[in-house]
């Protein structure tokens, strides 16, 4: 029992840490309003999945039930996220230099992680075919290994994105408005990305 105890927490663990430092847009929005902002608006990025993914983890339940419109229900959650990407991406396009005035207005960037987050077809495809497998086999133990299996998970998750943020806002003190501005321009760009892949998902559900 011990054993498969540890079990669970190691596959938390190791799935969160691998969430958590994949490339993606709620990893790109972190460094982008860190370099932008400061670390704590980066901290509040990478905190936004405590908040978008209960329901995200009770939507994918009755997706791993077999809803019907399983695959619409995708496609539009897709569409909806790529939008919404691209705004982030223009925005971040649109960044005009180092501003220490940014600091009095208010970023916002809580709302935009959980927006960003929440719109994004990959958490519901984790919890439907990875994350809520696992944790019917986890409660069907305990619920204790249920529990920790979630607390390993979003530790990692959230944890390995704050480190981030962190270690980005200290390499911000070395730099200056041009290496920004390609900063800022490389991180649109990799968000505008995001946005056609998650057309490109939205498309291929609705085949």
């Amino acid at each position: 029992m011990t054993e498969s105890l540890y079990h669970f927490v190691l596959s938390g663990a190791l799935l969160g840490l691998t969430a958590g430092i994949s490339p993606g847009p709620l990893l790109t929005l972190v460094i982008a309003q860190t370099i932008r902002h400061n670390r704590t608006e980066g901290i509040k990025v990478a905190l936004s999945p405590l908040i978008t993914d209960l329901p995200i983890i009770a939507m994918a339940f009755l997706l791993y039930t077999r809803l019907s419109g399983f695959d619409t229900v995708l496609a539009i959650i897709a569409f909806a996220g790529g939008i919404f990407v691209a705004h982030l991406g223009i925005d971040t396009l649109r960044s005009r230099g180092i501003d220490p005035e940014l600091k009095e207005e208010n970023p916002g960037s809580m709302k935009r992680g959980i927006m960003a987050n929440f719109l994004s077809p990959h958490a519901y495809i984790f919890w439907a075919t990875v994350g809520t497998p696992i944790l019917f086999r986890a409660y069907e133990l305990s619920i204790l290994s249920a529990i920790l299996f979630l607390g390993s998970f979003y530790t990692l998750l959230v944890g390995s994105k704050i480190i981030i943020a962190i270690l980005v806002a200290r390499s911000k003190a070395v730099l200056n408005q041009k290496i920004y501005m390609i900063i800022m321009r490389i991180l649109g760009i990799i968000l505008l990305c995001f946005s056609l892949l998650f057309f490109y998902e939205g498309i291929k559900y609705l085949k």
